[in-house]
């Protein structure tokens, strides 16, 4: 009778083991993992040996990429990444990436692979930027960019730009990044030198965006956030082609002559996907009127 008694579980015969995490087949794993977030994916992926490889699969990053990411490439010959594996491209385009000269940095956002991206002041027509009695670059921390616009007095304010770029098909948030006040070079200083801040209370500035197919945005906000970087909600636009260029003009203006302004940094304008412009801390509602 004893002699034919199974073996308990765990003896050392090994006949009835029970089946432990690295025994489920790769592609099974990598298969449960499609239907995850890349952030679910990475932490998926510090769970052992066969999740790790399982999280490296091709098929995994394929659809969460966005649909113009071979156009982003195209952009950023210098990354390296078209030959890499589908998960290193997948990280290498989630950090901001410059372009045209460094004055422009696109990315995809790890959690849903919408594009963002962001210009600097310098990709910008400035009127009187190349007189220092007016305009300075000064160069900060604070900045993507290292460098921002920093208004010292004028008359006429005016901020111009264009971009033309391939955007996947949805609906997008444009931003200008303002600071009133003068930022210092390190951002871990936080020194801040409000005492040109002049002229911004008496009437708004406007903020206005126009597309190819027509589409205007216009709004008016008063700049009044002394010491803070501010990101002022420009408008929104919709991409209905993804293999078209989207063509868009933008521009920041205070052109009342009866005073002078002072004090302004212009940063940048942001373009992120609607819903992730949500999430930044922006000016939109009381403070800023839509025309």
């Amino acid at each position: 009778m004893g002699a034919n008694a199974s073996s308990p579980p765990g003896s050392s015969d090994g006949s009835s083991q029970r089946p432990k995490l690295e025994d489920i087949p790769e592609c099974c794993i990598a298969l449960v993992l499609s239907y995850l977030d890349p952030p679910e994916i990475a932490k998926m992926a510090r769970v052992n040996r066969a999740f790790r490889a399982a999280a490296s699969a091709d098929f995994i990053w394929i659809p969460k990429f966005p649909s113009n990411y071979n156009y982003i490439l195209d952009k950023l010959p210098d990354l390296g990444l078209a030959d890499k594996g589908k998960k290193v491209m997948y990280g290498g385009l989630c950090r901001p990436n410059s372009f045209d000269g460094g004055t422009k940095e696109v990315w995809i956002d790890k959690r849903t692979g919408g594009v963002c991206l962001a210009i600097s002041s310098k990709a910008m027509s400035i009127t009187g930027i190349d007189d220092r009695r007016y305009w300075n670059h000064i160069p900060t921390d604070e900045s993507r960019f290292q460098t921002v616009a920093y208004l010292q007095q004028i008359w006429w304010l005016e901020v111009d730009g264009n971009l033309e770029f391939k955007f996947p098909k949805g609906t997008y948030s444009m931003f200008f990044r303002l600071h009133l006040g003068r930022v210092g070079k390190k951002s871990n200083r936080r020194i801040r030198n409000l005492d040109n801040v002049h002229g911004w209370d008496l009437k708004p500035a406007q903020f206005q965006l126009t597309t190819e197919d027509g589409h205007q945005s216009v709004s008016r906000c008063m700049l009044d956030n002394l010491g803070h970087w501010i990101n002022y909600h420009v408008g929104d636009f919709v991409v209905e082609d993804s293999n078209a260029l989207t063509k868009i003009k933008f521009s920041l203006t205070q052109i009342d002559c009866t005073h002078t302004k002072g004090g302004l940094c212009v940063d940048s304008v942001l373009i992120c996907p609607t819903g992730l412009g949500k999430e930044l801390i922006f000016v939109d509602g009381e403070s800023c009127k839509k025309l």
